[in-house]
């Protein structure tokens, strides 16, 4: 897969010092890495690049909506997320991302690409668990949820009478007063 060209950072010309990019995320992105979980994208990523004489250190900072279908109704809702990562870049003999947090390239690499670091960390950033924000405060409609209310076991009796204990226990009982 060809790397895109606006998430790729010449840092061979910048000063040792901090230095601010910000790219908006669209479904177009995710469409890029054939990734069809979200209906829709509107993500912000700050990023923040440190060079140092030896090093450099990113801060990705994502915040924004995906839009996704939920697991119980599958209607689609707006899912909030924030999410930070910090990538360590050190220069080597060779390239190596074995480590989550530290990657190392080449000596004399003068450009890095962060679409891979900004894909996971939008991805990472989302819930295993999607549910509609509608089903928790009872606002959703949907036949889904109502087929699922119906289907749903009854709930259990609250108040067990002495009829409904089995008889072996009554039996057993008796041990405990019986002195």
């Amino acid at each position: 897969m060809k790397p895109l060209k606006e998430y790729t950072i010449p840092f061979v010309g910048l000063k040792l010092a901090k230095h601010h990019f910000e790219y908006e995320i669209e479904q177009a992105f995710f469409d890029y890495f054939e990734y069809q979980e979200f209906n829709d994208v509107k993500v912000k990523v700050d990023l923040q690049l440190e060079k140092k004489t030896t090093l450099l250190e990113l801060h990705f900072k994502i915040s924004g909506f995906v839009n996704v279908n939920c697991d119980l109704t599958n209607e689609p809702y707006d899912q909030s997320i924030e999410n930070e990562f910090d990538l360590v870049v050190k220069f080597g003999d060779e390239y190596n991302d074995e480590d989550v947090n530290i990657l190392i390239v080449p000596h004399g690499t003068y450009e890095i690409n962060v679409q891979q670091n900004i894909y996971e960390t939008i991805v990472l950033a989302v819930p295993i668990k999607r549910v509609h924000p509608g089903i928790e405060d009872g606002t959703l409609d949907s036949d889904i949820l109502k087929k699922l209310e119906e289907l749903s076991p009854k709930g259990k009796k609250e108040n067990k009478t002495e009829d409904d204990i089995d008889p072996r226990w009554n039996t057993l009982k008796k041990l405990l007063t019986d002195k």
